[in-house]
């Protein structure tokens, strides 16, 4: 069987942290981390505020769904399929332990195959939507997102008001988006404890596998 769950949310929300201890947890567990498909910074198109648009997306094009202009999502959603295809090989391809009864199978017919698409704009392009067995984003308010954007080490610094001036716009814009397509989503509350947030998710995640088989 397989299953793809979704881990979204706004920046800075622990959706890395709670992938991770997922990871550890799951079985036959692997993850596509959108941040991982960014564009080059000189590629990334400058917005009528002043900011390359890391979180923006442009308009519907003839024929193609709504793009993240930032991001390459064409290369995300071929690597979601391509796990689709042969979890297995996926698994063995990105050093993920596999457990013995799926080894000794050979086949993603036999156990439990689990996939994780972490990101800040999962919720925002109409064919990841579709792949979701559960969807989950975590929240925490603007004093305490820009408190945590502040401490954080980025490969290309903030410049000067970004967070106020783009973040946290796009992110609100992108938020309302989000809940205009996907009525499936489980919200949670990023200020509670880490322990109690992976508690949660993975209780509600092993309920679903177990309706599932």
């Amino acid at each position: 069987m397989k299953f793809i769950i979704g881990i979204g949310g706004v920046t800075n929300g622990g959706k890395t942290t709670l992938t991770n201890r997922l990871l550890k947890t799951l079985p036959n567990c692997c993850v596509v981390h959108q941040d991982d498909f960014f564009k080059k910074p000189d590629q990334i198109e400058v917005g009528e505020d002043g900011f390359r648009q890391w979180d923006g997306k442009n308009g519907f094009r003839v024929r193609k769904p709504c793009m993240i202009t930032a991001l390459d999502m064409e290369a995300m959603i071929n690597t979601v399929k391509g796990w689709q295809e042969n979890p297995i090989k996926f698994a063995r391809s990105h050093g993920v332990s596999l457990s013995p009864e799926a080894e000794e199978a050979g086949s993603e017919e036999k156990g439990i195959h689990i996939l994780i698409v972490e990101g800040f704009l999962i919720y925002n392009y109409k064919p990841l939507i579709d792949v979701y067995d559960k969807c989950f984003y975590i929240s925490i308010p603007y004093e305490e997102c820009k408190r945590r954007r502040s401490t954080r080490t980025y490969t290309v610094p903030d410049p000067a008001g970004l967070f106020d001036g783009h973040v946290w716009p796009m992110y609100l814009k992108h938020r309302k988006e989000m809940e205009d397509n996907c009525d499936r989503i489980e919200y949670l509350d990023g200020m509670t404890s880490k322990e109690e947030i992976y508690n949660k998710v993975y209780e509600t995640i092993n309920n679903s596998l177990l309706n599932s088989l």
